[in-house]
């Protein structure tokens, strides 16, 4: 499948409660009504962007431009991001970041439309759609605490790794693999669609204030400086972090310009059949959240999640040595049905031990880091897939991917919160 990055890590967890039991609540449930329907609009929008940068110029070189431009700016907004949805609502910050996604998806669909849209055009319209997309994800991850009692959490966490694949895996892809037989710009206007429902839909939640907005507030900078000292302090986080850069440094630049690459060109294969090995993921990950849903969270959490994202990784490899379509569904349902194994124990941890006042801006250091080089992933896949060839490249960046991740297991006091339940407190001014 295409893996986007913003799928890699969601929120997750495992629960006993009923999966439905969350929905009680009235803004968890109009919240998630509205992020169902946007998310279908991710899938559309990932495969749309994938065909039509081939479509502009039916390069490697194509989809690494628009890789390029749209995870800068992301990643240059990231910390930004995190210090405004722990200081700020973060029901308007995901209104507001909404808006302009969907602003730049509708600008790319009018000029779809039009016949005009240039490379450089969906290069920058992506660019716009990353900015978006930095501030809304540290927001939308720390705003589950906000809205249900903490025995609800893991019910949720695990509903949100049921939805989402069922979404933005699996119907969105489908749907847009035959929007985009139809015209591209078909399946841009539908994105921008989504975005207006979950606009209104954070609009009808009630405006949550996080009780640390009654203190006074620390300057922007001392405020990111504090979650970088708690980072820093803790081996299964910076640990992780680092180990995710250099991984997807080696494997998810490949994958998301040679998967859809050799559909279209080694396997000549239409959109629909794009849009059917993206949706083969969206399988796996639905029976990984059902089987984790089910099961009480790992006692040896670190290990297992290791273990899984390790497998999944190599499971890359696949995409490498697949000569037909239904083979890549396979290698991308093992990836898929793994990684999220994986990241439903990963964000679970997180919810444990990190303190809830803190999670905005954990997660916006996560991500800041995790796919930190990933414009050098974008930049560096053309000239070695012309070298060695995308098939070569993708078995070698499984390979590479999957050796980087096991190694981080065996980093020193990795696997020392194992077993642990407790948060962790926050850092005071004077521990620090």
């Amino acid at each position: 499948m295409l893996h986007s990055h913003e799928a890699l890590d969601r929120p997750g967890g495992t629960s006993n409660s009923h999966l439905l039991s969350p929905l009680r609540h009235r803004d968890f449930r109009v919240l998630w009504a509205g992020m169902a329907v946007s998310l279908v609009g991710d899938g559309i929008f990932i495969v749309a962007m994938a065909w039509e940068a081939y479509s502009l110029w039916n390069s490697p070189y194509a989809l690494a431009l628009v890789g390029i431009g749209g995870t800068i700016p992301t990643v240059l907004f990231l910390l930004p991001g995190g210090v405004v949805s722990d200081r700020f609502d973060r029901r308007s910050v995901m209104l507001w970041a909404d808006a302009l996604r969907g602003l730049a998806v509708g600008a790319l669909a009018t000029l779809a439309f039009a016949g005009v849209l240039r490379l450089w055009e969906l290069v920058a319209l992506v660019g716009v759609y990353g900015v978006g997309t930095a501030f809304f994800t540290p927001a939308f991850d720390a705003i589950v605490p906000d809205l249900l009692p903490a025995d609800d959490l893991a019910a949720a966490n695990a509903l949100d790794q049921f939805v989402r694949p069922i979404a933005f895996r699996l119907a969105g892809p489908a749907i847009g693999g035959v929007l985009v037989a139809v015209g591209a710009g078909f399946a841009f206007a539908v994105d921008a669609a989504t975005f207006a429902v979950s606009g209104v839909a954070v609009l009808l939640m009630r405006r949550h204030v996080q009780p640390w907005h009654e203190e006074p507030a620390a300057a922007a900078t001392a405020a990111m400086a504090e979650g970088l000292r708690f980072v820093r302090q803790h081996v299964w986080l910076w640990g992780t972090f680092v180990s995710a850069a250099f991984a997807y440094l080696v494997f998810l630049g490949p994958t998301e310009v040679l998967l859809p690459y050799v559909v279209k060109n080694t396997l000549h294969a239409s959109p629909a059949i794009f849009g059917l090995v993206f949706a083969a993921g969206g399988i796996g990950a639905i029976g990984a959240a059902v089987l984790m849903g089910r099961r009480r969270h790992p006692r040896h959490d670190v290990t297992v999640m290791y273990a899984t994202w390790t497998i999944a990784t190599l499971a890359v490899v696949g995409y490498g040595l697949a000569t037909a379509a239904w083979q890549l569904m396979i290698a991308c349902l093992v990836f898929n049905a793994l990684e999220t194994a994986g990241t439903i124990v990963w964000a679970t941890m997180k919810q444990r031990h990190v303190p809830a006042s803190m999670l905005g801006r954990v997660s916006s250091i996560d991500w800041l880091i995790s796919i930190g080089l990933l414009p050098l992933s974008f930049a560096l896949t053309a000239p070695v897939a012309g070298l060695f060839g995308a098939r070569a490249t993708l078995i070698g960046a499984g390979l590479i991917g999957g050796a980087i991740t096991l190694a981080a297991l065996f980093l020193p006091g990795m696997r020392d919160i194992e077993g642990q339940s407790s948060v962790q407190p926050a850092l005071t001014p004077s521990q620090a």
